[in-house]
């Protein structure tokens, strides 16, 4: 595979804070999993990518701010309220624009997949301005930076925003970490993910993605792959990491999320991590009637980041974790994977009974 020497594997290590910005939206899905034909109510909650990294981090103890741009009405003040009570440092959120963000979700079930529909143009922060974000303000006491390919997708604006902000923390000598989350639905603006991405990660650290990011946003190919049959070979994905890590050699780590999708109630969940010379594979979970499966790649970033902070030296501890993780965030109503620590460590242990905690 030649893979590059360049890429380091010496751990990372922290003592400040980790920050994450982006979108955070109103959700609103019909109860029960109905359809939205069906509906006369909605649970009504927030989430976004880069929210739930950071509420996830919070859960497991871990410093955290997060930077978004919200409305100045009852809806952005309730935004904010909804992430404080879940321990996510907001001062730094800016206020202003028209409008949050809206995603409507219909929850699946067995044989009939979920369904997103976005109402999110013209948001706050799509409207943001690069002048609006004060750096040194922001980055301050800051040691890791995350971000996802979402962010850019939305707005030609926040495209420049997000690749100011990872120059200012390559500059300021932050750790960056990205998800490439590929969302079709939101490049609109007259660019492509392989305009705007390549030049973005080439200032990161780490990179997490799944197969069809890999495709879309980088345009690397996992050869052989068929999600739809439930059993993914972790060799084939070995080439994507490999050729990530020999096209962008700043990157330190690799992460891939491995996804069966049987149906919408049951999913096989496994992951990989890479760190140039050697391939790291997580134990396989069956997860079965799954409650709720938006957020699962943000709970495993999460995992990632809380675990390469934490477990310096055992690469394949950092993965189980985050594997293990991102399994819970299936049992979780809501975008947030609302589980401590000690929970995700039980999980590693191979307790998956479900057993009532007394």
């Amino acid at each position: 595979m030649g893979f590059n020497h360049l890429v380091k594997t010496e751990m990372l290590t922290m003592s400040g804070k980790v920050l994450t910005l982006g979108e955070i939206m109103l959700r609103l899905s019909p109860p029960y999993f109905k359809r939205f034909t069906q509906t006369r109510s909605f649970d009504v909650i927030f989430g976004g990518g880069e929210a739930n990294v950071a509420v996830s981090l919070a859960n497991f103890g871990i410093n955290v701010d997060y930077v978004t741009r919200l409305p100045k009405n009852d809806l952005g003040d309730a935004c904010i309220q909804y992430l404080r009570q879940f321990g996510v440092n907001t001062d730094k959120i800016l206020r202003g624009g028209d409008r949050l963000g809206i995603y409507f979700l219909e929850i699946g079930a067995s044989a009939r997949s979920s369904k997103v529909i976005y109402d999110r143009d013209n948001s706050a922060i799509a409207t943001a301005d690069l002048g609006m974000f004060d750096w040194d303000t922001i980055f301050k006491d800051i040691e890791w930076f995350h971000w996802t390919g979402i962010t850019p997708a939305i707005s030609q604006n926040l495209a420049e925003i997000c690749l100011s902000a990872v120059k200012e923390a390559k500059k300021r000598g932050i750790t960056i970490s990205c998800d490439l989350n590929y969302r079709n639905k939101l490049w609109k603006y007259g660019k492509s993910p392989l305009d705007v991405m390549p030049e973005l990660v080439k200032n990161c650290d780490i990179a997490i993605g799944n197969e069809e990011d890999a495709e879309k946003v980088l345009g690397i190919n996992a050869p052989d792959t068929d999600v739809t049959s439930g059993k993914l070979d972790p060799e084939k994905y070995k080439y994507v990491m490999g050729t990530i890590t020999q096209q962008y050699p700043n990157l330190k780590f690799v992460g891939i999320t491995l996804r069966g999708s049987i149906s919408a109630s049951h999913n096989t969940w496994a992951g990989l991590l890479y760190n140039g010379k050697d391939m790291f594979v997580s134990p396989h979970y069956e997860i079965t009637h799954i409650v709720d499966r938006v957020g699962g790649g943000d709970s495993f970033v999460a995992g990632l980041i809380y675990g390469l902070l934490n477990f310096k030296d055992d690469l394949q501890e950092v993965l189980n974790f985050a594997v293990a993780a991102s399994c819970l965030k299936h049992t979780i109503f809501g975008d947030f994977n609302l589980v401590t620590v000690d929970e995700v460590r039980k999980i590693m242990k191979g307790d998956v009974s479900g057993r009532v905690s007394r």
